[in-house]
């Protein structure tokens, strides 16, 4: 006994993997089978001059189901058994069943005996395997076939009507709109789909089965009344049905076919304009930020105070490190997205992209080369200005000790000048007056250097433009109003005193020398305090080193000055003796100087107790620039081998874009894997700069232990990454070209290796008189005459376009795969336009609007010119000239 498998090896049988026979018990849904099967069999036999009345019982001697069998498709089976017997029933039934499985279905579960004895479940399963297989299975939409198919074709044909919404083939039709909008969309004559109201399901039904019936052949196989009441009608009854409108309206696939190619030419064209969009906006965002970047760094406006020029600098360095990385990438993406837009440009056939005026790749590129010009001298300058105002405080600082001592020095002194003591004062007291005056020429004389001093640091502090130099102007000049006035007084009051020189006969020599002495020793302390309480700035552990050298030729003169000192407070002491022994009465005082030995001992003490002081500061500047010294060496260090990396890593990348090791994915794997290796390594670039920041913060302005400073390997980085970005979309960019054009792997490497042969120079690139030998090598009949130089030339102009006299390897394969690439062209589009119109010589809006989807029918009809022709109607389209502009042949 033979059986049969509703569970069939094939797609369309899917599914239907499992035949419900308990369902098919259901009475609605046995009465809704028996109706559409039965009217979809007699459709078929009628053309044979019979039909079945009980399909049940008709099937059971095997006769009309062997014809039916052949009317479905077109094969003769074998000669029928004539008999009445059951056996010959059985027979025949077999030898239908026998076709059946010979059509590549599997037939499990049924058998001929029960077809014989008229068993209704299984003649309606074996009617609906029939129906799938020869009805259904041929169908194919957008590469889905059978049922899949089938509902997307339905999809598509009713997505213009509203309140039709097709997601299944039960309740989906039970408002009877969807059977209305399948005809109206092929035959909008039959139907006024705008008098329908989906709250009337029976009128809606009964309408789209009569017209279905009367005027496009299809035989009435469904009742409205059973859609309407049955809470979800038999989808194998709905099925069956719809494939009847599937097939009665096939001969409009050839314009669904068209519609398609005319979306796919539209979408490319689309897409790219909105690439080119992207692109125009994306330029404009990164010029436009140039332009506003420029002027910060060209500004050169300097601040009067290191804390203001070091915020400069920390605002500098948050640009280098946040704002400017951003577009970097920015701009490599931009490069990226230009390479990709002419690469589908060129596969779809379009003409080449051409940006807005001012805002192609090399514009950009020349605005980039401008900011980075800037960029450099702004840090350039920000060092210089930071060194100034270090300069620039330390003079500043030592003008204002200078300036004060000379001021507590000179206080006093004019009125002293002024005085007129000698005119009552005694033959000693005169002698005396004038040993004193004397001795405070020579402390005038002393402290001559001094306002030298003065005098320069405010000079320099004006050459440096100190921001405070009027201030320091004014007391520059009136220390030095005050020194001339002083001198004038001295030399007034000497000459008032040599006047009376004569009267004065007797003058205590002691104290005279004492004076003398002390004077010059007196001034040797304050310069030697002085000089142990300045300030210092070094950058070398060498200059440290001279500063330690000279304290230590200082202290080394001590022991000198101190029996100096020795010897004053001698003199001092042998006055005092011989006050006491002579009992002269000097009212205790030395009339030739106001210097104590007081004051000499504090003094001395105080310079004792400076000496350590000064030594602990120069120990403390040591251990900091041997710190200094440590920074220098530990950023060398690490720039010494990040700098030859990146080295290393560009020369890299440079040969793995002209080997031909593999396929082009395992270069474009190769490169990535580079990439992420490239990536991984930023932590040690971060940590460099890290270092680097330290080195600023640290005040170090240069570094023997390396060649590279930190703007050498941040560009040299940048580079890396431009490059292996750029490199990978190369790749890319040619395994879209051998994709779209059809380029197997072997003629993608017989054209790497011709070029590469080529490409003597390693440069990526082949000159023109290189390029022609590359052609003849592959074949090419280029010759020295007149013709073949003009094809050359014919040929540059596409690999060159741009005539820079080289040929890169993209476009090289850009013009090998074109050479043998079928691709869309203007004509096909236009072939395709022509029959959506009915071979007319135009199109209209509505007939756009029917066979394209919403959007690209609106994007036709807002660029199709209106066509003038002799057999132009109302609101006719040119979709000829539309055709052409689509290819660039004429202006869209």
């Amino acid at each position: 006994m033979d059986h049969y498998d509703p569970q069939q090896t094939n797609d369309y049988m899917q599914p239907e993997e499992d035949w419900d026979r308990d369902l098919l018990l259901d009475p609605a849904w046995e009465k809704q089978q028996r109706k559409t099967f039965t009217a979809w069999c007699n459709s078929h036999l009628r053309k044979a001059g019979t039909q079945i009345e009980n399909i049940e019982e008709d099937f059971r001697d095997g006769l009309k189901l062997m014809l039916l069998l052949e009317v479905i498709s077109g094969e003769r089976l074998a000669k029928p058994e004539r008999g009445k017997m059951r056996v010959h029933k059985i027979s025949n039934v077999n030898k239908a069943l026998d076709f059946i499985a010979s059509k590549g279905v599997k037939l499990v579960s049924i058998g001929a005996e029960e077809i014989v004895d008229g068993n209704v479940k299984m003649t309606l399963g074996m009617i609906w395997t029939i129906i799938l297989r020869f009805a259904i299975q041929d169908i194919s939409v957008e590469e889905t076939s059978a049922k899949e198919g089938l509902l997307l074709w339905c999809q598509r044909k009713t997505a213009p009507y509203k309140n039709v919404n097709i997601q299944n083939f039960h309740i989906s039709w039970k408002d009877g709109l969807g059977f209305c909008a399948l005809i109206h969309r092929h035959r909008p004559e039959l139907i006024d789909y705008g008098k329908l109201r989906k709250d009337d399901p029976l009128t809606n039904l009964n309408t789209a089965f009569d017209v279905a019936e009367k005027y496009l052949d299809i035989p009435k196989m469904l009742d409205a009344e059973d859609i309407v009441g049955t809470a979800r009608p038999d989808e194998k009854a709905i099925m069956t049905y719809v494939s009847s409108f599937y097939h009665a309206f096939s001969g409009a696939q050839k314009a669904e076919t068209a519609a398609n190619r005319i979306c796919k030419v539209l979408a490319v064209n689309q897409e790219n304009e909105q690439l080119m969009e992207d692109y125009e906006k994306l330029a404009s965002d990164l010029l436009e930020w140039i332009r506003r970047t420029i002027p910060w760094l060209e500004n050169r406006a300097p601040e009067n105070t290191m804390q203001a020029m070091q915020q400069k600098l920390e605002d500098f360095r948050d640009y280098r490190r946040l704002h400017k990385p951003p577009k970097v990438q920015e701009k490599c993406q931009l490069e990226i997205n230009f390479n990709t837009l002419q690469t589908k440009l060129r596969l779809s056939n379009r003409p080449a992209f051409m940006p807005s005026e001012g805002k192609m790749v090399s514009d950009i590129n020349n605005a980039w080369g401008g900011l980075e010009q800037a960029e450099k001298g702004y840090e350039e300058w920000l060092l210089n200005e930071i060194r100034r105002l270090e300069r620039l405080d330390h003079l500043a600082e030592k003008f204002r000790q200078k300036a004060s001592i000379h001021e507590a020095w000179t206080d006093g002194k004019e009125a002293m000048l002024q005085q007129k003591d000698y005119e009552t004062a005694t033959l000693s007291e005169i002698k005396a007056l004038l040993k004193k005056h004397e001795a405070f020429e020579s402390d005038l004389a002393a402290h001559q250097d001094r306002v030298e001093q003065i005098a320069a640091i405010a000079q320099e502090l004006n050459e440096l433009d100190y921001y405070d130099s009027p201030s320091v102007n004014a007391r520059c000049q009136k220390i030095c109003d005050q020194w001339d006035n002083l001198g004038a007084l001295t030399q007034k009051r000497r000459e008032a005193l040599e006047r009376t020189e004569k009267l004065l006969e007797t003058i205590d020599q002691l104290y005279l020398e004492y004076a003398k002495r002390a004077a010059p020793f007196n001034n040797w302390m304050e310069g030697a305090m002085e000089d142990l309480q300045d300030t210092f700035i070094v950058h070398t552990i060498e200059e440290i080193q001279g500063l330690t050298t000279a304290h230590e030729q200082f202290k080394a003169t001590l022991p000198d000055a101190d029996k100096e000192r020795q010897a004053i407070l001698g003199i001092h002491n042998e006055v005092s003796k011989i006050v006491q022994t002579y009992h002269v009465n000097m009212a205790g005082t030395n009339p030739y100087t106001t210097i104590t030995p007081h004051e000499i001992n504090g003094k001395w003490e105080h310079v004792r107790q400076l000496v350590p002081r000064r030594d602990q500061a120069l120990m403390e500047e040591h251990a900091r620039q041997q710190q200094n010294e440590r920074l220098r060496k530990q950023f060398g260090a690490q720039a010494n081998v990040i700098g030859p990396w990146i080295q290393t890593k560009m020369e890299e990348i440079g040969r793995i874009s002209i080997e031909m090791h593999g396929t082009l994915e395992d270069q474009l794997n190769h490169l990535r894997q580079y990439e992420k290796s490239i990536v991984n390594y930023k932590p040690k670039i971060d940590q460099l700069e890290g270092d680097h920041q330290q080195i600023q913060e640290a005040l170090i302005f240069d570094n023997k232990h390396t060649n590279y400073t930190m703007e050498h390997i941040r560009v040299g980085w940048e580079q890396l990454l431009t490059t292996i970005a750029r490199t990978i979309n190369e790749v890319e960019n040619q395994i879209l070209t051998r994709d779209a054009k059809g380029i197997s792997q072997e003629q993608m490497n017989e054209f790497r290796a011709s070029f590469n042969h080529f490409d003597r120079d390693h440069s990526g690139t082949l000159g023109p008189e290189e390029f022609k030998a590359c052609l003849i090598s592959l074949g090419y009949d280029i010759g020295n005459d007149a013709q073949g130089e003009a094809e050359f030339a014919r040929i540059m102009s596409i690999v060159d376009p741009n005539r820079l006299g080289v040929v890169t390897f993209q476009a090289f394969i850009d013009f090998m795969s074109r050479e043998t690439a079928d691709t869309d062209t203007a004509d096909q589009v236009m072939a395709s336009f022509k029959i959506l119109a009915g071979d007319k010589n135009y199109i209209t809006v509505d007939e756009l609007r029917r066979e394209l989807p919403p959007d690209q029918a609106e994007y036709c009809i807002a660029r199709m010119a209106p066509y003038n022709g002799r057999d132009a109607v109302p609101g006719a389209l040119d979709y000829m000239s539309f055709s052409t502009a689509l290819y660039g042949e004429s202006d869209l």
